[in-house]
């Protein structure tokens, strides 16, 4: 068992934080950012001012935006493409920040600072929509379409965050009030009851957006096929085939896959369904800052010698996607992901961040299909992310057979992305097969992190603590 350290400067729980802070941070101090073309408001307003004008509840909605693109679990420094980079097979780490030593370790403690962090910002951004969720319920001025499609937007976001707590804390509340008196004592939800109202929120953002006449050319706003994108992953998390393979379906219908590997991850790709934009242009983005190795000695993270022996031979990804770097003398090469290239750029942005594109639906709709024993079906969906890679067509036919090959694809696929390997071995009960093996110091309970340690003692409702923290 993982032994505790007390964190004796810890703030508190964020769902005791005062009601007028987060407020402030919605409906006064705003953030620049340009995913709207709108200016936040400048000074504090009292919300039923800002819920009956458009431009200033796009203002809010853009700060969410910029959060979910600087902060916590999604993106930017501290997101899941590193963090469970290396707390899986992914990357190996080479720095000497002690957090994410735990991570790579995997001997993290319930004080971890990244944790801490991921729980308060991802529970910040969950408040911060219940604003103006309750704002706009509460509103009557603005048209419908209006009304609708920037209420489709915040209840995504409140499902996004909680998809991505559950996913690494297990157990955990689901958010729907800005009532602080309330949030002071949730208790944490089965980890089903807690898909189940993503899964609600999903579907109703889905319903309200399904009318949305907006700019989003560039893919920087969520609108229905982000909602609809996000189901699939869900269900398929669920074992929900049925459901994995109808959403991802639609999605596939509306969206069509980049024909060259070395476009795939500009701004201007057809398979984007939503990315995130730069707040101050020119700017790239911060995954290619954290993993193009400049030089050696002298690099945080580099993929590993298990990701790399995992594409086959002829596989453009394994040269279109990943580059390496050698030391002075040619005595160690180190490889670090290269879907993002241009983040040097100084005159234009020709990359933003992508958190959904169109493989990843192929892949969902392949799995599912298998599970359905719709093999054929299943093979033409894996073959197409395979023949796009210059590979030909998987061997496999069996459902067995074809659910190891489209594993195995998502692995080359969707490589440091978001965390996806790491959920994939979760999700298929793997994590303990692959990892205890990989990892000297990997044990069963290392499939849930642990509930922050300050957290608890600020809110006893909280317990118990996952096990083997």
């Amino acid at each position: 068992m993982k032994s505790l350290k007390k964190n004796k400067n810890s703030n508190g729980n964020f769902l005791t934080f005062k009601l007028f802070l987060f407020a402030i941070a919605i409906l006064g101090i705003v953030r620049c950012t340009d995913f709207v073309e709108v200016d936040p408001p400048k000074n504090f307003m009292v919300s039923e001012t800002v819920f009956d004008d458009p431009s200033t509840v796009e203002s809010a909605l853009a700060d969410l935006y910029f959060s979910i693109r600087e902060n916590g679990m999604v993106s930017g420094n501290y997101g899941f493409t590193t963090r469970m980079g290396i707390y899986s097979d992914e990357l190996d780490y080479y720095g000497f920040d002690v957090e994410l030593q735990e991570l790579y370790q995997n001997q993290v403690l319930a004080n971890n600072a990244e944790l801490l962090s991921w729980w308060r910002e991802a529970y910040t951004l969950v408040y911060r929509a219940n604003a103006i969720i309750e704002g706009l319920e509460a509103s009557t001025a603005l048209d419908a379409l209006d009304h609708d499609r920037f209420l489709g937007q915040a209840l995504f976001v409140r499902a996004y965050m909680h998809t991505l707590l559950v996913a690494v804390f297990g157990d955990v509340p689901y958010i729907t009030t800005t009532d602080y008196r309330e949030n002071n004592k949730v208790s944490r939800m089965p980890v089903t009851m807690v898909y189940g109202k993503i899964i609600a929120d999903l579907v109703r953002a889905e319903e309200l957006m399904g009318n949305m006449v907006i700019d989003n050319d560039e893919r920087i706003l969520i609108d229905e096929y982000v909602a609809t994108a996000l189901l699939a992953r869900v269900y398929l998390t669920t074992g929900q085939w049925d459901l994995a393979e109808d959403a991802a379906d639609g999605v596939i219908q509306v969206f069509g896959l980049e024909d060259e590997l070395g476009k795939v991850f500009l701004k201007e790709s057809v398979e984007t369904i939503w990315q995130l934009q730069h707040g101050e242009l020119p700017g790239n983005t911060q995954e290619a800052a954290q993993l193009i190795i400049p030089s050696v000695p002298g690099q945080t993270f580099a993929m590993t010698a298990d990701l790399l022996t995992a594409f086959e031979e002829g596989d453009g990804r394994g040269t279109e996607w990943v580059k390496g770097i050698s030391d002075s003398e040619n005595t160690l090469t180190l490889y670090y992901p290269f879907k993002y290239k241009a983040w040097i750029n100084e005159t234009e942005s020709l990359e933003y961040a992508v958190q959904f594109r169109l493989a990843e639906q192929y892949l969902i709709r392949s799995e599912a299909r298998a599970h359905l024993g719709n093999l054929v079906g299943a093979r033409e969906d894996v073959n197409m992310i395979r023949n796009r890679a210059g590979l030909s067509n998987t061997t496999a036919n069996s459902e067995g057979e074809l659910l190891e090959a489209i594993l195995r694809e998502r692995r080359v696929e969707l490589f440091t992305e978001q965390g996806h390997r790491w959920f994939d071995l979760k999700r298929t009960d793997r994590a303990n097969e692959v990892l205890g093996v990989l990892k000297p110091n990997w044990e069963d309970t290392d499939v849930l992190l642990p509930i922050p340690e300050s957290e608890l003692e600020t809110n006893p409702n909280l317990l118990p603590q996952n096990q083997g923290y």
